[in-house]
């Protein structure tokens, strides 16, 4: 005899970056399971990897994940979850004015969004004439922290990151130099036009959402913003 198969239910969602949009199902014990195994191992590597596959399993449409912005991969997690297991999640968030109390709060994830920031733009000038074409890090540099990289692991980032640099009319492809050349170009920049490079990450789309909260204790409202995808879940 065989038994019978459950259909899940299908949403759309539109992709942040591209507005793309595509069908996605709530994640399965199968998926679950998975979860909880490396929420137990308590590696970011095991988290990230299985995000990247719950991802990869719920969603119907056809999609390149290597090529998929970290907070496009964040965001369609956090639909797949809402889809799941519930729209809304709890959380114990601090009072920033005492820096003490912890106020409990429920927060619709329906309610979440990528947040582009105004003026952020892929395309950084670092000349009249010279400049560069920037796509957004995938999921490789999911955890990881801007300001608290090193200068290696910024270099890599940054070298990823680069879909063309410009000279004038001339347009260099990403495939038309190699690891070496790029080094040297990037070490030729000077401070200040590194920063711009840097800026490029500091101010891109991530998951963000303000909320107000009342210290019950000083009966002072705190404005607490929730940033990255594990903001949103204890």
């Amino acid at each position: 005899m065989v038994l019978p198969v459950i259909n899940a239910p299908t949403y759309t969602l539109a992709i942040p970056s591209t507005k793309e949009e595509i069908t996605y199902r709530p994640f399965l014990v199968k998926e679950e399971k998975l979860l909880m195994i490396a929420m137990e191992t308590g590696g970011e590597g095991d988290l990230i990897n299985a995000l990247r596959q719950i991802v990869s399993n719920c969603v119907e449409s056809e999609l390149d994940l290597n090529k998929l912005a970290t907070f496009d991969l964040e965001y369609i997690f956090l639909r797949i979850r809402a889809k799941s297991v519930g729209e809304v999640t709890k959380l114990s968030l601090l009072c920033q004015d005492d820096g003490e109390t912890y106020v409990p709060v429920e927060i619709d994830l329906e309610e979440i969004e990528v947040e582009f920031q105004e003026g952020h733009t892929t395309k950084i000038e670092l000349t009249e004439d010279v400049g560069i074409i920037m796509s957004y890090p995938t999921f490789e540099f999911l955890d990881l922290n801007i300001a608290e990289a090193d200068v290696n692991t910024l270099f890599t980032l940054i070298g990823n990151s680069i879909h063309q640099i410009y000279e004038g009319e001339t347009v260099h492809e990403r495939a038309d130099f190699n690891k070496k050349e790029l080094k040297t170009f990037l070490e030729s920049l000077t401070s200040e036009q590194f920063k711009k490079v840097q800026n490029f990450f500091e101010t891109m789309p991530r998951l963000r959402h303000t909320i107000e909260i009342e210290n019950p204790k000083t009966k002072v409202m705190n404005s607490v913003t929730l940033e990255g995808l594990q903001a949103f879940f204890e």
